[in-house]
């Protein structure tokens, strides 16, 4: 018997080392164990509050999220979620069913507020969405094709967005990200890591992954005493789109201007008002009726406070120029017949 099979039959069969696997450095699981404890700690907070609905559309049945922010049972949902319902389902995730009424809606931001028939119920916190920065943790929470209380996390991919909404609208100033959303998970929320509701999920692209849109709450929290108190929201409109961007600093410098962003027109409807006062697509606005314009939820404010059909001074910057103008802002079309 040759040596190589003695010392087969007496040690086995001698394999190549395999490589050991390097162990992840403390830091890296530390950062994982942190992730995971923020994500948790989200979910727990949250997830009682993130309701189900469910209403009728002639013989359909729609479904949807919503989140609650007050203990007496006012929720806030997408508008394409209630969009034909005078009364809704209310579903919590951690079981009961309630009635609910429809308070107000808004399809210009695809927003809605409704009323369910219960109190004493866990309620979200408002955050501030203007401190938002791209590649920040957000997690989303919803009931998508009716799992409630589904959790999934992801970035802030970018801000500023402006989207067509469901109902037809462009909406301004929309929030991308990453969480995966499915259908149903519209009108649910996104959170930050201090569990503050930041924005209300709205859209997905399909068949594109990854690509999430949520309307930031700071527009939510501009709308809600119109839509608490009136139903709907009512608003002068100037007939723009556009978007917040940085003042260059040569600029901010050359005119004296203590704030350091504008509004940047991205484009202008034919024969809307902002179009009559001769401002062109480029400008960038820097102030309305006298008060700053430093975003879009600047403008959006100011334009619920101000009276329609009275002329309003606006600055805006064009290339090297700062120029002024009067804008005669209309009332938008009647929400219900456009919706």
């Amino acid at each position: 018997m040759s040596r190589f099979w003695e010392h087969f039959i007496a040690n086995g069969p001698e394999y190549p080392a395999e490589p050991v696997p390097n162990e992840p450095p403390p830091g890296e699981v530390e950062a994982l164990d942190a992730f995971s404890r923020v994500v948790i700690k989200v979910a727990e907070r949250l997830r009682p509050a993130v309701v189900n609905l469910r209403g009728k559309r002639g013989r359909a049945e729609g479904s949807g999220s919503g989140i609650l922010f007050t203990p007496d049972g006012f929720l806030l949902t997408n508008h394409h979620v209630v969009q034909g319902s005078e009364r809704v389902r209310i579903r919590l995730g951690e079981g009961g069913e309630f009635e609910g009424r429809v308070v107000g809606a808004d399809p210009w931001t695809d927003l809605a507020v409704v009323q369910a028939n219960a109190s004493a119920l866990p309620y979200a916190e408002f955050g501030d969405s203007a401190r938002l920065r791209v590649g920040q943790l957000v997690v989303a929470i919803g009931s998508p094709f009716g799992f409630d209380s589904t959790v999934t996390a992801g970035v802030v991919s970018a801000l500023g967005r402006t989207l067509r909404s469901i109902t037809g609208h462009l909406v301004d100033n929309v929030i991308q990200t990453d969480a995966a959303l499915n259908p149903g998970n519209s009108g649910g929320p996104l959170v930050d890591s201090n569990a503050q509701v930041i924005g209300i999920n709205t859209a997905i692209i399909q068949p594109a992954q990854g690509i999430c849109f949520a309307i930031p709450i700071n527009m939510a929290k501009h709308i809600l005493p119109q839509l608490l108190q009136h139903g709907r929201v009512v608003r002068g409109y100037l007939g723009v789109h556009g978007r917040g961007v940085p003042i260059p600093r040569a600029l901010a410098r050359r005119f004296e201007l203590t704030q350091t962003h504008g509004v940047e027109i991205l484009s202008v409807e034919s024969g809307g008002p902002a179009d009559d006062a001769g401002i062109l697509e480029n400008d960038i606005v820097i102030s309305l009726a006298e008060q700053p314009t430093t975003s879009i939820d600047d403008m959006h404010k100011l334009l619920m406070q101000m009276p329609v059909g009275v002329p309003a001074p606006i600055v805006m910057l064009r290339g090297e120029r700062q120029l002024e103008r009067w804008v005669v802002p209309n009332d938008y079309p009647d929400p219900v017949r456009q919706s």
